[in-house]
Parts: structure tokens; C-alpha cells; sequence
């Protein structure tokens, strides 16, 4: 098993020089507005998707429908690169509008039959997840959800639930609220020792944590575009392709069929991870996405989590100098991108900072999302601005 911070064995680690952050920084106009630390919330999105943006809607002032061939070539392309960067064969990757959409239509391939029939998951998901599986409750799914009791996971606890009754196990790598970890290789042996699939919901880990799914051994992986991975409006889900062939998802559309693109009626499942396609596609958001995706690529997923440990690291130092409570772990190994910070009246203060030009979020602490293309002197300017504002 790979440690939780190794990289994938399909991208090169590179560090950036100056130079090279200084190029990075020029593709992103939103950095030179603002000091943008809330890529864990949406990531800045660079120029050339705009130029994408144009290009489609001249596309649409001439509509004609034979441009459906590029941008399936688009979308195919979109979801290979994503399984490139995670660890994953191309064809093993599928791409919908949202996260809420797929999970849904995986939730679909079950029989949710006693005596294996729950489903494990924490309290510290984002709630879409638990929001789905209490609506499969109606098929006789039993979503049995691990308190934890405060931000952090409590490992011991989520794997102790699992048993001979479990079907799915469906987990945050990290959490939105905390950023706190998942020890992901223990969790899945544990799983696949009792006989469960796990489910991964990487959307505020992939882009900044390395992530190797196949070294992992994962059964299916959920993440999206408009964070980490600095796109748009798009999300995919990996499913390892030796479990493919036993999943038949009910919610369903044309797209997952083994004709599809010949307009003659399907008599099967498509090959690969298209079989968890939905009906006609949207390809834009793909379109726009594989620029902020290229760029990442070209980084590496290594370089981009030791600068973002750097970057998350000095919040840390700064905060405790200045007598800020830190909720996220304060170790390495348990960080993902982001620092949640307990600060008095913190929902106004986030909005003063933003006013300064200054920009993070706000879901119950301050969190701040440095991303590869910010610097150690905007860390510094956010939290001179920060300890300014506290101090009021």
C-alpha cells in the first residue's frame, strides 16, 4: 500500500522555481484582483477557458450537428486526463454535471437486500452523501452514520462499524469542515476484508493530495472540477474496471448504452465507465475544465501538496504565534488543502476581509484553500489582514 501522501505513479513530481509559479500565476486574471485563498470552495479558473467559452458560443451562433464528434472527442479526452492524474486506465473515468448525479446513479447498481444491506458513512461528509443514501432508504438501503463527536474522524470508530452486514462503505478522503484525513489504504483493507465496497468522495482532496486509486485498490472515487482542480460546472467518477462488468446502474440514459452513438436501439451496457453515463451530454463545462487540468498536469500532483503543506503550513505557525485556534490537524499527514480557523465573530470577519480585497470562506470556522499558484507573501498578507481584523 502506498503512504498517504505518495504520489501517483503516473505523474512526474516537479517543483516550481519563481519563474515557473510566476508563469503559473499569469493564467489565472482572478490573482490579480485579490489575495484568493478559497480554492477549497471554488478554484480560480484560468484565461483559456474563457477563450473556450467564446469558441462554443460562436459554435452555437452556427449551430450545425456534426460538432458533436469534437466534443465527444472533448469529453473522452477530459475524463482520460482525470484518470491519468488520479492513478487510473483511461476508459475508467466518467464525467456528469455533479457529484449528487453519480453517486446516485452508483447508489442505482444495488440490491440494498438483509442481511447486507447498510451502508457506512460519517458524520463529517458533505451532506449530499448522506442526503442520497436516506433517499435510497426506500430501496432498503440503511445508511448507518459514525458520530464523531468533533472535526476530526475517528478511524477506529468508522472501522469498528464495519461488519458481514455491510454493503458500501461511502467516505470523505478529506473532510470539507476540517480538512481532516482518512488513512484511505487501512480503511480500504478493512473494508475489503468484510467483503464491502468502498466509495470515495475525493472532491476536496483531488488536485492537492496525491491520490493513486489503483495502487489503492479503491472500488469507485467521486470528485469534481471547480475546486482543487480550478475548472467548472463538472464532476467524474472512477469505478475500478474489474468491479465494472458486475454493475448494472438503474438510473440510467442512452449514453451508457453499447450503441449509443449509432442511434440504433442498445442491448447492452457500454464498455469501460460509460456505462455510468446519463443521457445527452453537456460538453462545456468539460471543455473549459481540461485547461485548468492541463496546467495542473503539467505541475504535478507531488509538487502541488509539498507547496500547499508550505503554504498551510505557515497559516499554522502564523495562527498559533498569534493565538488563533486552529480546528484542522496541525500534522502533515492528516492536513488536506485547507486550515479552518476558530476566530471570534468569524463569519463577519471573513466578509471584512473580503471587502480588503482578501478572500476566504466561511462554513462554521474560517477556512482558508491555498492552492500551487499563491505564494508565501500572500499567506503573510492574509494573516497580517486577519490578525488586524480579530484584533477588532
Amino acid at each position: 500500500m502506498s503512504p498517504p501522501d505518495a504520489p501517483p505513479a503516473a505523474v512526474e513530481a516537479r517543483c516550481l522555481d519563481a519563474g515557473a509559479q510566476a508563469a503559473l500565476r499569469a493564467e489565472f486574471p482572478l490573482l490579480r484582483t485579490c489575495v484568493y485563498l478559497n480554492n477549497n470552495s471554488t478554484g480560480a479558473v484560468p484565461e483559456g477557458a474563457h477563450r473556450v467559452l467564446a469558441d462554443y458560443g460562436e459554435t452555437l451562433r452556427g449551430w450545425r450537428d456534426d460538432v458533436w464528434q469534437g466534443w465527444h472527442v472533448g469529453l473522452d479526452r477530459y475524463a482520460d486526463s482525470v484518470a491519468a492524474l488520479i492513478g487510473a486506465p483511461a476508459g475508467s473515468v466518467v464525467t456528469d454535471a455533479n457529484l449528487s448525479t453519480l453517486l446516485a446513479r452508483i447508489a442505482s447498481c444495488f440490491d440494498y437486500r438483509p442481511p447486507r444491506d447498510r451502508v457506512v458513512t460519517t458524520d463529517l461528509e458533505f451532506p449530499t452523501v448522506p442526503f442520497v443514501w436516506n433517499a435510497f432508504g426506500r430501496y432498503g438501503a440503511r445508511a448507518d452514520v459514525v458520530a464523531t463527536g468533533g472535526v476530526r474522524f475517528d478511524q477506529d470508530a468508522l472501522e469498528a462499524r464495519i461488519d458481514e452486514r455491510t454493503l458500501l462503505v461511502c467516505v470523505p478522503h478529506a473532510s470539507f469542515a476540517s480538512g481532516d484525513t482518512l488513512d484511505l489504504p487501512r480503511l480500504v483493507a478493512r473494508a475489503h476484508d468484510a467483503g464491502a465496497l468502498v466509495i470515495v468522495d475525493a472532491f476536496q482532496t483531488v488536485g492537492v493530495l496525491p491520490l493513486d486509486v489503483t495502487a489503492l485498490g479503491v472500488d469507485v472515487v467521486l470528485g469534481g472540477a471547480h475546486k482543487w482542480l480550478c475548472g467548472v460546472g463538472t464532476a467524474f467518477c472512477y469505478v475500478r474496471p474489474d468491479l465494472t462488468p458486475r454493475l448494472e446502474p438503474a438510473a440510467t440514459g442512452w449514453q451508457a448504452g453499447d450503441a449509443a452513438l449509432t442511434f440504433r436501439p442498445s442491448t447492452g451496457w457500454a464498455s469501460g465507465a460509460q456505462r455510468f453515463a446519463g443521457g445527452t451530454p453537456f460538453p462545456l463545462t468539460s471543455l473549459m475544465s481540461q485547461v485548468g487540468l492541463d496546467l495542473l498536469a503539467g505541475v504535478g500532483v507531488p509538487a502541488i501538496r509539498r507547496h500547499s503543506l508550505a503554504c498551510t503550513g505557515r497559516i499554522v505557525e502564523r495562527a498559533a504565534a498569534a493565538g488563533i485556534a486552529v480546528v484542522s490537524p496541525t500534522e502533515p499527514h492528516r492536513r488536506g488543502g485547507v486550515v479552518c480557523l476558530d476566530v471570534p465573530d468569524g463569519e463577519a470577519v471573513k466578509r471584512r476581509l473580503a471587502a480588503r480585497d482578501v478572500i476566504c470562506s466561511w462554513r462554521g470556522w474560517l477556512r482558508v484553500g491555498p492552492h500551487v499558484y499563491n505564494t508565501l507573501e500572500e499567506i503573510d498578507v492574509f494573516m497580517d489582514a486577519l490578525e488586524e481584523e480579530v484584533r477588532r
